[in-house]
Formats: C-alpha cells, sequence, structure tokens
C-alpha cells in the first residue's frame, strides 16, 4: 500500500508516517516509480505507534517497544524495560505540570497584587482537575495521573512510581 492510503487507513498525515520511519519505527520499499510502498502489517504498527504516543511517550520512548509493535500493545502483558520507559514518562509528566502550576501561580499572585489587575475583569481560573488522564494498564491495573502530582493510583504500582510533591 502506498504512503497515503496508509495514513487514511490509520488515521494520520503522511509526513507523519515519514517521520516514523525516518525514526526507524516503520519501513517501505520503494516501487520502480520511487514511491515508498507499506506492507499491510504496518497498518498494525502505525496504530500501536500512535496508541503510545497518545498515552504520552514520545517516539524515542516507543523504540523500547519495537518488539512488540505487530501485535496487541494495549492488551500485552508490558515488558520490564517498557513499564520503566512508561512510568519514567509519567514522571517527567508530572514535573512538568508541577513546573507549569506553580509558574501559573506566582503570575496569579503578582497580577493580583496590581492595582490595574485588581479593578480589571478577573479571567475564570480553570477548576483542578483530578483524574484527568485515566486508563487501564494491562493486567487490570488502573493508571491515574492529576494535576497535584500525584502520580500512580494503585497500591500494587505507587511504591514504584510515586512522584514526590513539592
Amino acid at each position: 500500500m502506498r504512503i497515503g492510503e496508509l495514513a487514511r487507513a490509520t488515521g494520520t498525515t503522511a509526513r507523519a508516517l515519514r517521520h516514523y520511519e525516518e525514526a526507524g519505527l516503520i519501513s517501505s520499499r520503494r516501487a520502480p516509480n520511487g514511491y515508498r510502498v507499506y506492507d499491510e502489517g504496518a497498518v498494525v504498527r502505525v496504530r500501536n505507534i500512535r496508541y503510545l504516543l497518545a498515552a504520552g511517550l514520545t517516539l524515542d520512548d516507543v523504540r523500547v517497544f519495537l518488539p512488540c509493535l505487530d501485535g496487541d500493545v494495549a492488551a500485552a502483558p508490558p515488558s520490564d524495560k517498557g513499564m520503566r520507559v512508561a512510568l519514567e514518562r509519567l514522571a517527567v509528566l508530572n514535573e512538568r505540570i508541577a513546573a507549569q502550576t506553580e509558574a501559573r501561580d506566582r503570575l496569579e499572585a503578582a497580577l493580583r497584587q496590581q492595582p490595574v489587575a485588581r479593578s480589571a475583569p478577573w479571567p475564570e481560573r480553570p477548576p483542578r482537575r483530578r483524574g484527568i488522564w485515566s486508563r487501564y494498564a494491562p493486567h487490570g491495573h488502573r493508571v491515574t495521573t492529576s494535576l497535584t502530582g500525584s502520580g500512580i493510583r494503585d497500591s500494587r504500582l505507587r511504591e514504584v512510581a510515586r512522584v514526590p510533591t513539592a
């Protein structure tokens, strides 16, 4: 199948597919006319890549999952290395969220001290939402992250993935 067909079948763009190929996550052969041609199995592989990216992993993180990208990634039990990479990425995301929340709070506090800010209409602050991303991890572990940086909320994983709060 050609790149446009693969893009339509997976809900992605040809540019993203070329990027995945450049990153070594998918491969193609060239037709005599120079067009990229992908095997039918590339559909499953690209869908798995997109699933992992949507879960918050990076392309570098996805490389760890190369051996299982042709199967059902969502249903397969995670390897120790895959679980470690996912937990490390979760910790990074929680740190970023905490840093952004602190920056917003500092800016808001500084603005509230200004006389103009007190008289100007104040924008509504979005409500703090807990459990903004929630999925069922393999083996039935419930994985939930929150803006408070508490990390994974499952007693079986809490010891491994606890993110210190500042």
